[in-house]
C-alpha cells in the first residue's frame, strides 16, 4: 500500500534536493500570488477584459520569442549561474512592481513590460532549472523527484490565489510584489549550494545554429517528439478554463458557487495523483502513463462537456485533473531522461513553451468554436480531438506505446 503514495526518497537522501524544493516551492505560491496581483491591478486600472487578457500575453510572448535562444545559451554555460542569474533579474522585476505600486505612477503599459521583463527572465531560468533533477539525483529517483516538484506546484497553484487575494485585502498591492521578491530569494538560496553544471558532452552552438541543432534532435527523436505532441494535443485542442463560465451559464443558471468548484476541482485532482503517484513512478512506463492520462483527459473533458448533473461534472474534472497531473509528470520524465545533457536546455525549453503557450492556444480555440456553436460543443468537439490525437501519437510511436521504460542506475 505505501507503494501507492509519493516516492520521498530524494527527500531523505538528497540534502540538495531537498533545498531545491523549498526554494521551487516558495517561489511558485509567490507567482501564483502575483499572477493575481497582477491581474486585480490592471482590472483597477483599465476596467478592461481587453487589458486584462493582454497580462496573459505579456507572459507568454517572451517565453515563445526567446525560449529556444534561452534553451541554447544554457547549453553553453554554467546552468547553475545562468539559474541564479535569472532569479535574480525576477526578483528585481517583483521590486519594481512593488515600486510602481507603492507610487502609482506607472502607466498599465509599464506594468505590463515588467510582466514581460519578468517572464524572460523566466524563459532562461526555467530552462537552466530543468537540468537540476537529473543532475543531482540517481536516475532511478528522478521521477520521484519529479512527482514531488509537481505535487507542491499543484498545491501552490490552490493555495497561492486565495492567499493573494487575502493579502491583497490586508496589506494592499506593494506587500503582494515584495512578497514574490522575497520568494525569489528563497529559490535563490535553494540553488546557491549547487555545484557547477556546464553541460555534458559538446557544448551548444552559439546563437541560431544551436537553436537548429535542438530542433534536429526534436525532430528526430521519435519518444520526446511524441512526449510533446502529446502535450500540444491536451493543451491547445482540450483546454477547459475559459468555457467554465459559460458552461455554469448554460447548464447550471451561473451560480457562482458552482463556477468556483468548477475552477478548484481539476487542481484538487492533481493534487491527489501527484500524492499518489507512487505506483507510477515506480512502474517506470512514463510513455504508456503519459498516453493513459492524455487520453482521460480528453474522454473526461469530453464527458463533462455532456453532463447535466453539477456534482457528475465535478467529478469528471477531478478525474480529468488527475490524469493531466500523471501526463505531465510522465512527459517531464521523458524529456529529462531520454535527453542527452548537453541539448537538455533547448529541450526543457521546448517543453516550456509547449507549456506555457499552449493553454494561451487552447483557451482562444475554445472561446472561437464556442462563440460560433456553444460552450458544450466546444468542450465535446475539443475533448474528442484530443483523444484522437493521442491515438494517432500513439499509433505513429511504438515506442511509447510499449512503455519507454526508465533508465536505472548500474
Amino acid at each position: 500500500m505505501s507503494r501507492a503514495f509519493i516516492d520521498v526518497r530524494p527527500l531523505r537522501t538528497s540534502p540538495v534536493f531537498r533545498r531545491l524544493l523549498i526554494g521551487r516551492t516558495v517561489s511558485v505560491l509567490g507567482s501564483f500570488m502575483t499572477m493575481v496581483t497582477v491581474m486585480y491591478q490592471v482590472w483597477e486600472m483599465t476596467h478592461s477584459a481587453a487589458w486584462s487578457g493582454a497580462v496573459g500575453l505579456a507572459q507568454a510572448v517572451p517565453l515563445v520569442c526567446f525560449g529556444l535562444f534561452a534553451g541554447a545559451w544554457v547549453d553553453r554555460g554554467d546552468r547553475r549561474r545562468i539559474y541564479l542569474a535569472a532569479t535574480v533579474g525576477q526578483a528585481v522585476c517583483s521590486l519594481l512592481l512593488a515600486l510602481q505600486a507603492f507610487t502609482g505612477h506607472v502607466p498599465v503599459a509599464g506594468v505590463l513590460a515588467l510582466v514581460a521583463a519578468q517572464s524572460a527572465c523566466a524563459a532562461v531560468g526555467g530552462p537552466a532549472a530543468g537540468v537540476f533533477v537529473p543532475r543531482v539525483l540517481p536516475k532511478e529517483q528522478v521521477a520521484s523527484g519529479l512527482a514531488l516538484y509537481q505535487v507542491t506546484a499543484q498545491s501552490m497553484m490552490l493555495i497561492g490565489p486565495a492567499l493573494g487575494g487575502l493579502m491583497l485585502g490586508w496589506f494592499g498591492l506593494g506587500v503582494c510584489y515584495l512578497l514574490d521578491a522575497l520568494s525569489f530569494l528563497v529559490a535563490f538560496h535553494g540553488a546557491f549550494g549547487l555545484p557547477a553544471l556546464p553541460p555534458e558532452g559538446e557544448p551548444s552552438r552559439a546563437g541560431l545554429h544551436g537553436v537548429v541543432d535542438g530542433l534536429r534532435f526534436l525532430a528526430g527523436h521519435r519518444v520526446v517528439r511524441g512526449a510533446l505532441v502529446t502535450d500540444l494535443a491536451v493543451t491547445v485542442l482540450s483546454m477547459p478554463a475559459s468555457l467554465f463560465p459559460l458552461i455554469n451559464e448554460e447548464r447550471f443558471g451561473g451560480d457562482p458557487r458552482t463556477l468556483g468548484l468548477f475552477m478548484s476541482a481539476v487542481a484538487i485532482g492533481g493534487v491527489a495523483a501527484s500524492a499518489l503517484s507512487g505506483t507510477v513512478t515506480h512502474l517506470g512506463r512514463p510513455g504508456l502513463v503519459m498516453l493513459c492520462g492524455a487520453g482521460v483527459w480528453g474522454a473526461a473533458l469530453a464527458a463533462f462537456g455532456l453532463m447535466r448533473s453539477p456534482w457528475a461534472g465535478l467529478g469528471l474534472l477531478v478525474v480529468a485533473g488527475a490524469a493531466d497531473a500523471l501526463s505531465v509528470l510522465s512527459r517531464t520524465t521523458i524529456v529529462q531522461t531520454r535527453t542527452p545533457d548537453a541539448l537538455l536546455g533547448r529541450v526543457t525549453a521546448a517543453e516550456q513553451i509547449v507549456g506555457q503557450a499552449g493553454p494561451h492556444l487552447g483557451n482562444m480555440r475554445a472561446g472561437l468554436v464556442a462563440g460560433a456553436t456553444s460552450g458544450a460543443t466546444a468542450l465535446v468537439t475539443g475533448g474528442l480531438l484530443c483523444l484522437l490525437a493521442v491515438v494517432w501519437v500513439a499509433a505513429g510511436t511504438p515506442q511509447l506505446r510499449a512503455g519507454v521504460p526508465v533508465p536505472e542506475s548500474p
